[in-house]
């Protein structure tokens, strides 16, 4: 995996065109069936990246600034909107749309001199946990290609293990950056919710999804989030902070740190294999200073069902605005306008799609929104308040990121429940709109990567990098 200084050092010494061409090359050599058939992307923006590259080259000969990202060949989730690319959003129902504007997040990373290689392979509307609900196919891990990489940002994490692209953007709205990031080995941040703008991401559930960035390192993710990160006119939900420099928070010490370690994220089910690193680690930050506390974060067993009737509900929402009328595919077999919508539906979504809607049209239906509904809204807020006690004792958390390594593909895709739970340790922190990581921590015994979850308070994500840089510090020496 290339860092954010090797791709710019590169793009110095010899130009960014060349470099966005070595990118394309290697893409097109181990990306597809014929080379080792990761299946990370879904399109190529070749066009638009070379006429960046050539920007930056034209800046840099002239001895001028190229932004903090100049050269750096980066790819974006195929949910968010970027011209000169389709936006499917992994599904059948959106083939071959181009929208018309870039998303906020594309906009900023393009400004800070970044060169958008394409469009990344996801589940159908961020909606699973191996990437294997795309309709344009799975993803493979690249760190073992008889495993999946985690979702739904699974191509987002796979292009960087892959080295495909030196840094990446994906969404999270229960685990999906930090999640693959842990299966695939990479870093991946979960910002606060309203750190950065969700204007132009196709939405799933609109009070969780967010945007993040995947990278090689620590110092990469803080580097990205620095460019991502502020308050946006074109979305209501974003906040109006200050946009720190999240590179220079780097560089202060984490002795004195409080962690806290929540006992509920350590019960049955974690692999002990996890147990162990996640352990070792702590042990580690203990050495380095930080203080170790013991919190309970009792409302963390409602978690999942609280997750899957807001989600889902939310999901049913959103997805009702696509009918074939306004865009993507429309039914050619129907004679009324009914019968359009219907069929429209019935082709377009994949099953995990239909599955999440059913269950979110259920919860907001007459005679269950109180039952269900509702009552999962006061569940959230009592999930919240456990953070924000915990964060009166401590200063970051660190847990587990996954129960179980990554596992085959088809193991888990005809048992929902069981797919559902790989999300265990990361859907809490979603619902309570606070910040998370996954830093890698180690491997199993047969070679697979173990991903630590930091978690910080809202706007915490300075503190939350620290603590990751300390982290990724300790693998290094090991």
């Amino acid at each position: 995996m290339q860092t954010i200084a090797e791709a710019r050092a590169q793009a110095q010494a010899g130009t960014a065109t060349a470099l966005a061409e070595r990118h394309f090359q290697l893409i097109a050599e181990q990306d597809g069936p014929d080379g080792l058939g990761i299946h990370s992307f879904l399109a190529l923006s070749r066009e638009r990246a070379l006429a960046q590259a050539a920007r930056v080259d034209e800046l840099q000969a002239k001895g001028q600034n190229a932004g903090p990202l100049a050269g750096v060949p980066v790819a974006i989730k195929d949910v968010l909107a970027m011209t000169g690319a389709p936006a499917t959003a992994g599904s059948k129902i959106l083939a071959g749309y181009q929208p018309p504007y870039d998303a906020t997040a594309v906009r900023k990373l393009e400004a800070a001199g970044a060169v958008l290689l394409g469009k990344l392979n996801c589940d159908e509307f961020a909606m699973g946990s191996s990437n294997e609900n795309s309709a344009y196919g799975p993803v493979r891990n690249p760190r073992a290609l008889d495993r999946v990489p985690g979702g739904s940002s699974g191509g987002s994490a796979a292009a960087v293990a892959a080295g495909f692209a030196v840094a990446t953007l994906g969404t999270d709205t229960g685990g999906s950056i930090r999640q693959p990031a842990a299966f695939c080995g990479v870093v991946g941040v979960l910002p606060t919710y309203g750190r950065v703008s969700r204007f132009g991401l196709i939405a799933f559930a609109s009070s969780l999804d967010r945007v993040g960035p995947f990278t090689a390192n620590v110092s990469d993710a803080a580097t990205l989030l620095t460019v991502l990160a502020g308050q946006d006119p074109l979305d209501a939900t974003s906040a109006d902070r200050p946009v720190e420099d999240f590179s220079a928070a780097l560089a202060r010490p984490v002795e004195g740190l409080r962690v806290g370690v929540p006992e509920e994220y350590f019960g049955e089910g974690l692999d002990p294999e996890i147990r162990a690193a996640i352990e070792r680690t702590l042990d580690g930050l203990r050495a380095r200073g930080c203080e170790l506390v013991k919190i309970s974060l009792p409302h963390t067993r409602y978690a999942i069902p609280t997750y899957y009737v807001l989600a889902t509900a939310e999901a049913s929402s959103n997805l009702s605005r696509f009918d074939g009328v306004r865009f993507g595919l429309r039914s050619s077999e129907s004679q009324t306008l009914s019968a359009m919508f219907r069929r429209t539906r019935e082709e377009g979504f994949g099953a995990e799609v239909k599955r999440r809607i059913l269950l979110g049209t259920y919860s907001l239906s007459a005679g269950y929104y109180d039952a269900y509904y509702r009552k999962a809204q006061q569940v959230r807020m009592l999930v919240a308040r456990d953070f924000l006690d915990a964060f009166t004792r401590c200063d970051v958390l660190v847990a587990p990121m996954t129960p179980t390594p990554p596992f085959k593909p088809g193991e888990k895709v005809d048992d929902p429940m069981a797919m559902y739970l790989a999300d265990i340790y990361s859907v809490a922190a979603s619902l309570a709109g606070i910040c998370g990581m996954s830093v890698p921590c180690g491997e199993t015994k047969d070679g697979l990567p173990i991903g630590v979850q930091v978690m910080g308070p809202h706007f915490g994500e300075s503190t939350m990098l620290r603590a990751g840089l300390a982290i990724e510090q300790m693998q290094e020496k090991m």
